[in-house]
């Protein structure tokens, strides 16, 4: 439990200054909000690169992201040496070359629905959704607006979403000699399991 409340403070404390500027005023919004406010330390993002030698793919099981229903307002936060890799040699490969993760070692999003659904809604079934914000990999930040798909399941907030990533735009090297067997774009589909925040309550 007291690692979830850190992990709670870190994730609302490294949200942009422009989140917090945008909270309710008034007294009662505070408690509003908390009570629909969800976390996972346990978020899972993939990514896939089809190429004619030999495919990449990776799975990261250790995203961290906070999801405030009551705004629309979601952040999560990668480690980037939580990939994992069928073949070692390209786990040492990605972490060394590509994602220097010992100089980036977080990738970070933050970012608004553009609609949010309703609790009636979301408990009816998957509802489809836009999310507008900022995607920071390897250093470089830019304005991303990607889809998803989100839903309550009992007190869980389900959020899943696939896009696609051009390492380019990002400033990632690939070295001449393995370039064809590297996607221009990069496949990445995450999947968040949020539970009600601790001292919050689910929506119902």
């Amino acid at each position: 439990m007291k690692n979830l409340l850190f992990l709670l403070i870190s994730l609302v404390a490294a949200l942009p200054a422009a989140w917090a500027q945008t909270a309710p005023a008034t007294a009662a919004a505070p408690a509003a909000t908390n009570a629909r406010r969800y976390i996972t330390s346990t978020g899972q993002v993939t990514f896939f690169s089809s190429a004619p030698i030999e495919d990449i793919e990776a799975l990261n099981k250790e995203v961290a992201a906070v999801f405030e229903l009551a705004t629309g307002k979601l952040a999560f936060s990668v480690p980037m040496r939580g990939f994992v890799f069928l073949n070692s040699l390209m786990q040492d490969h990605f972490n060394e070359n590509y994602a220097e993760s010992e100089k980036y070692p977080r990738s970070r999003f933050s970012g608004t629905l553009l609609k949010t659904p309703s609790d009636e809604e979301l408990r009816s079934g998957p509802q489809n959704v836009e999310v507008q914000g900022k995607l920071t990999i390897h250093g470089v930040t830019r304005k991303v607006k990607v889809p998803g798909i989100m839903y309550l399941r009992g007190n869980e907030l389900v959020v899943t979403s696939k896009f696609a990533v051009a390492p380019a735009d990002y400033k990632i090297k690939i070295p001449a000699l393995v370039r064809n067997n590297i996607a221009k774009s990069i496949d990445v589909s995450l999947v968040l399991a949020c539970q009600p925040a601790l001292g919050a309550t689910a929506s119902r």
